[in-house]
């Protein structure tokens, strides 16, 4: 999602000057202007309105996020919930695959499907391609693609020590899994 992008109720951020007169998408709360409606605020002229950011099915080069729902020896399937940083509507996800072979960019014939991924885990992907009639086709083969989320057996939210190695922090196990470099680190 880009960073100028703001939720309902965040406050909008104004320019200094006269302020502008308010359209669709803003309301004001305790004397300062919010956001009503997901979206990016515009200004035309001197009033400043919030358009509604509409979701959009994958298209190739499409950034996903899902959810992992079932698990092959030769793929994994994921339930896409956000393309492009928009989350679509409840009911209305679409299936992404996963090949063995779109996992990592390297070392493609090592790739073990349950050392990379389990089930519910969170996932960041892009799409390849639009698959068959039931599927598009995602990969994980970057450093910033992969496991986003999970979940240790004990409950807890996992955190990534490696590129391939997630940590409970309840119970110290490390399990595997094709971690996605974390954005705040260079």
């Amino acid at each position: 999602m880009a960073s100028d992008t703001l939720l309902p109720g965040q406050p909008i951020p104004m320019p200094k000057g006269p302020a502008p007169q308010l359209a669709s998408g803003t309301y004001t709360r305790d004397g300062q202007v919010r956001a009503s409606l997901m979206g990016v605020p515009r200004y035309q002229g001197s009033t400043l309105a919030i358009h509604k950011v509409r979701p959009h099915p994958p298209a190739p080069n499409s950034i996903v996020l899902g959810s992992v729902t079932r698990l092959s020896p030769l793929q994994a399937l994921i339930s896409i919930t956000v393309v492009d940083g928009v989350p679509l509507p409840a009911g209305e996800d679409f299936v992404g695959v996963i090949r063995v072979q779109d996992i990592r960019a390297t070392e493609k014939d090592k790739v073990k499907i349950a050392d990379c991924f389990r089930g519910g885990d969170v996932v960041k992907g892009i799409v390849i391609s639009l698959g068959d009639a039931r599927s598009y086709y995602v990969t994980t083969a970057r450093n910033d693609l992969g496991v986003i989320f999970a979940v240790s057996e004990a409950g807890a939210t996992m955190q990534p020590i490696s590129w391939q190695e997630m940590r409970c922090p309840k119970t110290g196990r490390i399990e595997k899994r094709k971690c996605a470099k974390p954005e705040d680190l260079a």
